[in-house]
């Protein structure tokens, strides 16, 4: 990874310490905003869930306008306001003494979050060539990990020493990037195209709907991302009701540790090959190791079971992200990258919704049907994203 790193043109590489820095400072708060939020303002664990669940619905949506924004207008400015409003969102989560301020600045956070990685994978598609960006996007997606691998252990020691603390040193790390962005960034980073007139939104939005390979596409990911967008919440309620709270404590730390290993020692490794020619067969295997690994939690009794598990459906996940990233940007239009990318965005609705729907199986079926619900999401995912590539083919026979 060092010596692809070492090839790409240094507005790349700026691109990716967006992807690890920011996500360092946003992994630091996440796992302790549910104590933060019942300690600093006494919300139930039912409002807690509302407020950081319809934070991320918000941001996402909102999203949709951050990538018609990324497709007209200059890349280095958008990225440079976006920071500073990351930082700024953190700032105020630090100071908020309201839960209306609070809320506010976690949608800024998450708007902001989003914006900015749409700008990044549209920065490879103008800044790369095709046979590059697979491999861009897993050391993107690396780095991603080892930022949310190492940002919860950061967190874990500001909050022993103040609740607020992981608040102050994300707010702290979203400012170093946007000073380090303003000084050393390509001010002329822009993936706009001036050989065109731009679109209204609206009938960006039209014309998009109307590409029923990216709808396909967007219903695949916001499917496949129920399964493993949050696999660590609905694991946690099936382990609660299932078992006791020390087991569930111990299964926990174990998966995540396991998750975060594999993803940062392999997905450099594993994405990299992944090329467009052969992204069904890829998109087969990776869809398949999911299926396995939630066959396997649903039968794991031992630690060591659990652990197993785990590392098959990581594997699906190293595998069907990048893939995903190659889908979109194989059909995206250079003009309208960023509102591809924003649409595929659309995903984390999937992942907000996997706890909840989860929470209402457990409550009202046995335990072990959240598997079935979980192994039937990923095979509609799997067939929208079979139906979107018989679509491209077509599409690319037509053009031929």
């Amino acid at each position: 990874m060092l010596t692809a790193l070492k090839t790409y043109p240094s507005t790349v590489n700026v691109l990716l310490s967006a992807s690890l820095v920011l996500t360092l400072a946003r992994a630091i708060t996440l796992p302790y905003l549910v104590i933060y939020l019942s300690d600093r303002f006494g919300l139930s664990v039912a409002d807690i869930g509302l407020v950081i669940g319809s934070t991320l619905i918000i941001g996402s949506l909102l999203s949709l306008y951050g990538g018609f924004l990324v497709d007209n207008l200059s890349s280095y400015r958008l990225i440079l306001v976006f920071s500073g409003l990351f930082t700024m969102g953190f700032a105020g989560t630090f100071l908020a003494r309201e839960i209306w301020l609070f809320y506010g600045c976690l949608v800024l956070i998450n708007l902001a979050y989003a914006v900015i990685d749409i700008a990044v994978k549209a920065g490879f598609g103008d800044l790369l060539p095709v046979a590059e960006r697979s491999q861009a996007f897993s050391i993107k997606y690396t780095l991603t990990n080892i930022g949310y691998a190492a940002g919860p252990l950061m967190g874990a020691g500001l909050a022993r020493l103040d609740s607020s603390l992981p608040f102050f040193m994300s707010g702290a790390l979203g400012a170093a990037f946007f000073f380090s962005y303003l000084l050393w960034a390509n001010r002329d980073l822009s993936v706009v195209k001036k050989d065109r007139d731009p679109l209204p939104f609206l009938a960006v939005g039209k014309l998009l709907s109307q590409d029923y390979r990216l709808v396909c596409f967007t219903l695949a990911g916001l499917l496949s991302a129920v399964v493993f967008g949050q696999f660590t919440a609905y694991l946690s309620q099936y382990l609660v009701v299932t078992t006791t709270p020390e087991f569930t404590y111990r299964i926990i730390s174990a998966i995540v540790t396991t998750n975060a290993l594999m993803v940062i020692s392999l997905q450099y490794a594993i994405g990299r090959k992944i090329s467009p020619r052969h992204l069904n067969l890829w998109l087969g295997a990776g869809l398949s190791m999911f299926v396995l690994g939630l066959a396997g939690f649903a039968l794991s009794g031992t630690v060591m079971f659990w652990i197993i598990s785990m590392a098959v459906f990581t594997l699906g996940e190293i595998i069907v992200i990048p893939a995903e990233y190659m889908l979109i940007d194989n059909i995206a239009p250079n003009h309208l990258r960023g509102m591809y990318y924003a649409a595929q965005n659309l995903s984390n609705l999937g992942a907000a919704s996997g706890p909840v729907l989860c929470g209402f199986l457990l409550a009202t079926q046995p335990p072990y049907s959240i598997f079935y619900l979980l192994a039937l999401f990923t095979l509609a995912g799997g067939g929208f994203y079979l139906l979107g590539a018989c679509l491209s083919d077509r599409f690319s026979r037509h053009r031929s």
